[in-house]
């Protein structure tokens, strides 16, 4: 593998894929299977566990990110075999997702697992918990680096480590400032290479992570954190997997559509936290985190490169 220069690589995500014309519009250069193979570069490859029920936004979300680097990058979505969301086209599904059994048997340098509307369930109760412990295992051997997103991340911190999580007293929404946990030796984590000290991250949970429940011998290491929203960013360097509990991959608008859909089912919805221009909806909010998104991916990406094998093959193998 070998950089091409600083100018952001092309994003290889399937064909036809509806977040394909939203990112062209915004120049997220997309490119296609014969394009790809004339590049003299192997492409990182990443697998995208998505378990949001609204797929296609989380689709664009990410692809977006990941698409911002220098690298070329060749984006796989995955979807549980389970259990199959209703609110999704079946023809979506079949057109763009294969099941993690379909890949099972392939390598990959990547893999996020999002978050899930499943928050308030025991873990046990998850219609699909028992097929994504095993994907989670299954990633211990056969990916170089995980990133999980929100409830991915609370579901695989207590499948590997047994943290617990807890039900908030009110939902926790908002933009939230968090600050960065310097190390002794003064040095900035590799993963937050290049953010300020504090930085602002969009909220929207309904339970936490607790830092009195990360097992001292875990090995995880915490990159950030809220005074007012608690935990933010987990990393376990040893396994190289990071556990992002907030969403700096939200679109702008993405916590007004939560909001407004929270309306429609009860008026006594507080507003998100820092969110509207002096706190009035009908202001258009702006988005201040979305530099720290990118710094982010892009550093978890440029990790990846710098310690992934050339051949997939042997991904993990010396695990």
């Amino acid at each position: 593998m070998r950089f091409e220069g600083t100018t952001p690589m092309p994003i290889k995500i399937p064909n036809d894929l509806p977040a394909a014309e939203k990112l062209a519009a915004e120049g997220v250069r997309i490119i296609d299977e014969h394009e790809a193979l004339r590049q003299d570069i192997r492409p990182m490859q990443i697998a995208l566990l998505n378990l949001m029920p609204e797929k296609p936004k989380t689709e664009t979300q990410l692809a977006r990110l990941l698409g911002a680097t220098p690298l070329q990058v060749e984006l796989t979505l995955l979807t549980t075999s389970t259990y199959r969301p209703n609110n999704v086209p079946t023809s979506h599904l079949q057109s763009f997702y294969r099941t993690w059994e379909d890949v099972a048997d392939q390598r990959f340098d990547g893999l996020i697992v999002t978050g899930a509307p499943v928050e308030l369930m025991p873990f046990h109760e998850v219609k699909y918990w028992p097929e994504l412990t095993r994907i989670f295992d299954w990633s211990r051997t056969n990916v170089h680096s995980s990133f999980h997103i929100c409830w991915g991340a609370q579901a695989a911190l207590h499948h590997f480590h047994g943290v617990p999580k807890h039900i908030l007293p009110a939902k926790r929404f908002g933009v939230y400032t968090h600050y960065v946990i310097e190390r002794r030796d003064a040095a900035r984590p590799s993963l937050l290479r290049g953010f300020d000290d504090y930085f602002l991250v969009p909220v929207s949970r309904h339970t936490e992570v607790r830092m009195d429940d990360i097992p001292d011998d875990s090995g995880l290491e915490v990159l950030a954190i809220s005074n007012a929203a608690g935990l933010c960013l987990l990393q376990d360097g040893a396994n190289r997997e990071l556990y992002m509990f907030n969403h700096l991959e939200y679109d702008t608008y993405t916590l007004n559509d939560e909001y407004q859909r929270d309306l429609t089912t009860r008026r006594d919805v507080p507003l998100p936290v820092n969110y509207y221009p002096d706190d009035d909806p009908s202001k258009a909010p702006r988005n201040c985190w979305r530099a720290y998104a990118h710094l982010l991916f892009g550093n978890w990406i440029n990790e990846m490169y710098q310690t992934t094998p050339f051949d997939p093959e042997r991904i993990r193998a010396a695990a």
